[in-house]
C-alpha cells in the first residue's frame, strides 16, 4: 500500500433523515360524502450506519466524502397509505475503526468484526396519520403527528490497525526490515530516523502452511505519549495486537534502559497495554559471535522471552518465528 494511501483518522459530518409527517386525510367515495379518518403514517428518516468491510484497509474513500446525509422520511397518505422510509447511508470502514463524537469526544462503538454494524444516528421516526386518533367522541380528528427531526453530529473514526503481531522499538530498530523479511510488505527501508510514518501489515508465513499477520509501527520516542515524534498519532495501532514484539539493535548502549523506556511509554499511554503479551528480539546481531551473545543474555532485562536476530543474514528467524508461533497460541 502506497504510504500517501494510507489514512487512519477522519472528521466527518452526518446527518440522520428526519420522520415522513402523518396524514390529515378523510375517506372520500360518490357515496361517501364524510367517510371516517384515513390518514396513513409517515416513513421513517434514514439511518446513519457504520459497517466493517473486511476487504477495506484504510480510511481513504472517507477523506474527501466529508458530509454524509440520510434521507428524509415521506409523509402519509390517503387509505392509510404508509410514507416510504428514508434510504440508510451506510458507511463502510475496514474492521478495527473506532467512532468518537467530534464535539465531546464520547465514545459511539467501535467495529471489529466483518460485517458488524453500528447505528450512528438514528433517523426520526414517522408521524401517525389522524386514522390513529379517532374515538368515539371525536370521530373525525383533524390532525396528525408530525414527524421526529433529524439529528446531526460530527464523528470522528479512527483505525486502529489489527494484527497478531505488533512490532515496537525506537526509530532504526530494524523493524522495518524484519518485516521485509519475514512476509512480502515491502515498507521504506533507509538509515534516518520516522521511514517509516504509517503502518505496515504483512502475513508471516510458517510451518505447514500457517500463518500469522504483523504489523510495522512507526518508531516511539521518548515522550510519545505527550504527543512527542509520531507518538499520539501511531500509539493507538498498538492496542490492537495480541502480541508486542520489541525490538532493540545489538550495538544499543543499554538494552534494559532502552526497554524500560518503550514500556514506560506504552504505560503512560494507556496501562492496559502492560497486560498484553510480550517478547523481545535483539537486532542487527549480524557482527556479533557466540561469546558476545552469551555476555549480553546476562544483561537482558527479565522475565521476557528473548531472541537474538539479524535480519540481513537470516540469523536466528526460524527461533523468532517459532517463539511467536508459540507465543500466539498459549
Amino acid at each position: 500500500m502506497a504510504e500517501s494511501n494510507f489514512v487512519d483518522y477522519v472528521k466527518i459530518f452526518c446527518r440522520s433523515g428526519k420522520g415522513g409527517a402523518g396524514s390529515t386525510h378523510f375517506h372520500r367515495e360518490k357515496y361517501i360524502p364524510k367517510g371516517g379518518p384515513d390518514g396513513g403514517d409517515g416513513g421513517r428518516g434514514g439511518h446513519v450506519i457504520l459497517r466493517a468491510n473486511k476487504n477495506l484497509w484504510t480510511l481513504i474513500h472517507l477523506k474527501y466524502a466529508r458530509h454524509i446525509f440520510a434521507g428524509h422520511g415521506e409523509g402519509g397518505s390517503s387509505s392509510r397509505s404508509f410514507g416510504k422510509d428514508g434510504n440508510d447511508e451506510i458507511i463502510e470502514t475496514p474492521i478495527g475503526t473506532v467512532a468518537h463524537d467530534g464535539e465531546t469526544g464520547e465514545f459511539l462503538g467501535e467495529i471489529t468484526n466483518d460485517n458488524q454494524e453500528i447505528i450512528l444516528l438514528r433517523g426520526g421516526r414517522g408521524g401517525l396519520g389522524n386514522w390513529h386518533f379517532r374515538t368515539s367522541t371525536n370521530q373525525t380528528p383533524r390532525y396528525a403527528q408530525p414527524g421526529e427531526p433529524m439529528q446531526e453530529k460530527t464523528v470522528i473514526l479512527e483505525l486502529k490497525v489489527l494484527a497478531d503481531v505488533g512490532l515496537v522499538g525506537f526509530p532504526n530498530a530494524g523493524k522495518s526490515t524484519l518485516l521485509s523479511v519475514v512476509s512480502a510488505a515491502k515498507p521504506e527501508i533507509a538509515n534516518y530516523p520516522f521511514t517509516t510514518l504509517v503502518p505496515h501489515l504483512g502475513i508471516v508465513s510458517y510451518r505447514e502452511n500457517r500463518s500469522f499477520c504483523m504489523a510495522d509501527i512507526p518508531g516511539i520516542i521518548e515522550g510519545a505519549h505527550e504527543g512527542k515524534g509520531l507518538g499520539l498519532r501511531f500509539l493507538r495501532h498498538i492496542e490492537r495486537n495480541a502480541i508486542l514484539l520489541f525490538m532493540i539493535p545489538a550495538d544499543s548502549a543499554d538494552i534494559k534502559k532502552e526497554y524500560a523506556i518503550l514500556l514506560n511509554e506504552l504505560a503512560q499511554y494507556n496501562p492496559e497495554l502492560l497486560d498484553k503479551q510480550r517478547a523481545l528480539a535483539i537486532t542487527k546481531c549480524d557482527m556479533l559471535d557466540d561469546e558476545l551473545i552469551a555476555a549480553m543474555k546476562k544483561e537482558l532485562p527479565d522475565g521476557i522471552k528473548t531472541v537474538f536476530i539479524s535480519s540481513v543474514t537470516g540469523y536466528g528467524i526460524t527461533e523468532l518465528k517459532d517463539m511467536l508461533w508459540e507465543e500466539l497460541n498459549r
